[in-house]
């Protein structure tokens, strides 16, 4: 498969899940609580592992790759389990539940010394655990706000979902694919904004470079990067593993520094910091692996 069909598979693949059924799980999380909207997810892992066929294949293509043996039906249900949790757990972040999670913060003292020189950065994370973990802590600064950049198409149901729950979700959402897009990003990092970008999958027609990940070469989408040193923002990457019951560790590392930027021109500038990202990401891949949420031909 080419590197532009690639890039198309996921933006093209048809959700999955009936929307009076998406509702259904909202209702029951929200009146009947946490521990037992997550009894319902043993069945809908079991459906996926059943009859959802190129899940399974993608799956089973990650976690040989990252696990010492090679993974069996258990393994894929723990990767869909972990998942669906990830998903049930945004109805609560997004109603403010937080007290009932146990989030563990490493380097948050990054972002909110940026947020207070107002210099506006770009928070790179990837289809792994948890963002809305990021977007929870940054509503408990008064100063902070933060958009994020996503494909909406692909997921749009469980969107209008969430966005009945929160409507500020549509408001901090830059859609990707749209010809302004980009100019979106621009303006709010001007504006001090921390702009968050899931960085680990592109679209038709956008610009990718080709790193080694997990043995074999992947696409990665250059934007983010050549937006960030065009400007001189910061660039900072955030990983919100899950690691099963109620916990969650979040972690910020810097991956662009205006004030020590890396050597080289502009293109070599993109290129060190891509193969940073990318070689962190397969750090923390291999730290929690069931947490990687790209379900389709990732290497292609």
């Amino acid at each position: 498969m080419s590197d532009g069909a690639a890039s198309r598979e996921w933006t093209t693949r048809s959700e999955r899940g009936a929307l009076p059924l998406i509702r259904m799980m909202v209702w029951v999380a929200l009146r009947l609580g946490r521990p037992v909207a997550r009894l319902l997810l043993y069945p809908v892992c079991v459906y996926y592992l059943c009859f959802n066929g190129a899940a399974r294949h993608a799956s089973r293509d990650y976690l040989r790759r990252v696990l010492p043996n090679p993974p069996g039906p258990a393994d894929f249900f723990r990767h869909f389990h972990h998942f669906a949790a990830c998903v049930l757990d945004r109805v609560f972040l997004l109603t403010g539940q937080v007290h009932l999670f146990d989030i563990r913060v490493t380097g948050e003292e990054i972002v909110l010394d940026m947020v207070k020189r107002r210099t506006g950065c770009i928070l790179l994370g990837a289809h792994f655990g948890s963002f809305e973990v990021a977007r929870t802590l940054g509503r408990r600064q008064a100063d902070l706000r933060i958009s994020l950049v996503m494909y909406e198409e692909n997921a749009r149901k469980i969107r209008t979902v969430l966005t009945a729950i929160d409507p500020q979700l549509a408001r901090d959402v830059i859609a990707l694919g749209v010809s302004d897009s980009m100019i979106t990003v621009g303006e709010r990092l001007e504006r001090g904004d921390v702009v968050g970008i899931l960085a680990d999958r592109s679209i038709a027609g956008e610009a990718t470079a080709r790193y080694s990940f997990f043995g074999s070469t992947a696409s990665f989408p250059q934007g983010a990067f050549r937006l960030a040193i065009l400007m001189g923002r910061p660039v900072v990457l955030m990983i919100g593993a899950y690691r099963g019951g109620r916990r969650y560790d979040v972690v910020f590392e810097t991956l662009i520094d205006p004030a020590h930027p890396l050597p080289g021109g502009r293109g070599e500038q993109v290129d060190g910091a891509m193969r940073r990202y990318v070689e962190r990401l397969e750090h923390y891949c291999r730290e929690a692996p069931f947490n990687w949420f790209n379900f389709y031909d990732f290497w292609a």
